[in-house]
């Protein structure tokens, strides 16, 4: 299977969903397209697409100017019937996409935090075989409302919408699901100057809580990206 990661910031990258797909033999092409690099014009070609996070918001078409584009791929992608998964920044593209409404600000998460699946998750593909409610890491500060005809799969105490389906196997994941403790670990590093400024205190309790909540939150991840994996 040919699958396009379309990388929207630097130093971000797969995480536990690059392990899935390299389990199955997947062929990777990656368009930094943050850098300049061109999107393809529709979804033939590429069997999947996979839209990762970004410091920027959904809405900012000035500091990307490649946005609609994306917005228009994914919408192609998922209306051929191929899988398409938004992370982070991703899903809130997804959102956009297909006529949700992004809010810029107010959704503050970070750190590894409660998800509750919905009742809708029970019968989803990627989501069944998950728990009822785990610790997965989070960050960001935007959310979005659902698009219409969307399945909610997942809420939080802070974001109310924080997984959803469109078609077949069109995902959005607000949260982190490919961070594991490993990745994590080298956002503090790449990302420090930022965490600072936000997260002073995070240097201090980030180990306490990677031991607290990161076996399970890894085990999750890797779950839900074999079985996003096997939706291709």
């Amino acid at each position: 299977m040919r699958v396009l990661i379309v990388q929207n910031f630097d130093k971000t990258g797969l995480g536990q969903l690059g392990v899935a797909l390299t389990e199955v033999g997947a062929e990777i092409i990656q368009c930094n397209a943050h850098l300049g690099e061109p999107l393809p014009a529709d979804a033939d070609g590429h069997d999947a697409l996979v839209m990762l996070g970004g410091g920027q918001n959904a809405l900012d078409d000035g500091h990307s100017p490649y946005f609609p584009q994306l917005i228009e791929l994914a919408r192609d992608f998922v209306d051929k019937d191929k899988a398409v998964l938004g992370i982070c920044l991703g899903c809130q593209l997804l959102a956009r996409a297909f006529g949700g409404h992004n809010r810029i600000g107010g959704a503050t998460e970070f750190g590894w935090h409660g998800i509750s699946l919905t009742e809708e998750a029970l019968d989803d593909p990627l989501f069944a075989e998950l728990p009822d409610s785990f610790p997965i890491f989070q960050w960001h500060d935007d959310t979005f409302s659902l698009p219409e005809d969307a399945v909610r799969l997942a809420a939080s105490s802070v974001t109310g919408n924080q997984a959803f389906r469109v078609g077949r196997a069109g995902y959005g994941i607000q949260f982190h699901f490919e961070a594991d403790r490993a990745m994590v670990r080298e956002w503090n590093e790449a990302f420090a100057d930022v965490i600072a400024s936000t997260n002073p205190d995070w240097p201090e309790r980030h180990e306490a809580e990677a031991a607290r909540h990161g076996p399970e939150a890894d085990a999750v991840g890797m779950a839900l990206a074999r079985a996003w994996v096997a939706a291709i």
